[in-house]
């Protein structure tokens, strides 16, 4: 028997709704272990960048398998990016949620939640939006992973108020811009050092702000 401490309880957030997955988790149990290898490999593709001027025969010999497997996974070169790329993000946000246990205050849950969700920008947003920026769907996916972000930030907020952690504020308009400032620092320019520590410089000075 492990003498080693129960791991904190992930926090729960009623109501919040994670994004609905591109490739459902029954489908991905039907696929064979050799895809799901291929899964991560074409995730450092993707991350690497230049996926965008690839085909689908040219994903395949980078990969070294078949046509037939990769459209096993996806239909289209199109869906299978967004495949890729939504399960990195789905996999960056179940640590995120991890890193805010509860036994942390809500506004330390939310410090750490954020830092753990700006990974998401560090690089993949970034390639993602250069290169994938007319892919149908990709604009919807990410927003919907925005979107997601900052409903939790949001919760997080509403708690750290109501325990008196913080002043009060409209938690609804903060979490947006808090839930934001990484995919904001991934466009070009818009910050000197990296996406991922610019969001979290700025999302430290804030709530550093807000703590009573």
């Amino acid at each position: 028997m492990s003498l080693a401490e129960p791991r904190p309880a992930r926090l729960r957030f009623p109501g919040v709704r994670a994004p609905k997955p591109r490739l459902a988790p029954e489908a991905e149990s039907r696929l064979t272990p050799r895809q799901r290898e291929l899964l991560d490999e074409l995730e450092a593709l993707v991350v690497g960048g230049g996926f965008a001027d690839l085909t689908m025969a040219q994903i395949a010999a980078r990969v070294n398998c078949s046509l037939r497997t990769l459209y096993g996974i996806s239909p289209s070169k199109d869906e299978l990016v967004l495949t890729v790329v939504d399960r990195r993000l789905r996999r960056i946000g179940r640590r995120a949620l991890d890193a805010a246990d509860s036994s942390r205050s809500p506004l330390e849950s939310l410090r750490t939640y954020l830092r753990a969700a700006n990974e998401a920008v560090q690089p993949t947003t970034v390639a993602f939006a250069r290169e994938f920026a007319d892919v149908p769907g990709a604009k919807e996916m990410l927003d919907a992973h925005e979107a997601y972000v900052v409903a939790v930030a949001r919760s997080l907020l509403e708690r750290a108020i109501a325990e008196g952690e913080v002043a009060r504020v409209d938690a609804g308009a903060l979490a947006r811009v808090l839930g934001g400032l990484g995919r904001e620092f991934a466009r070009p320019g818009a910050a000197s050092g990296t996406p991922k520590e610019t969001a979290a410089a700025l999302t430290d000075i804030i709530l550093r702000g807000l703590r009573r």
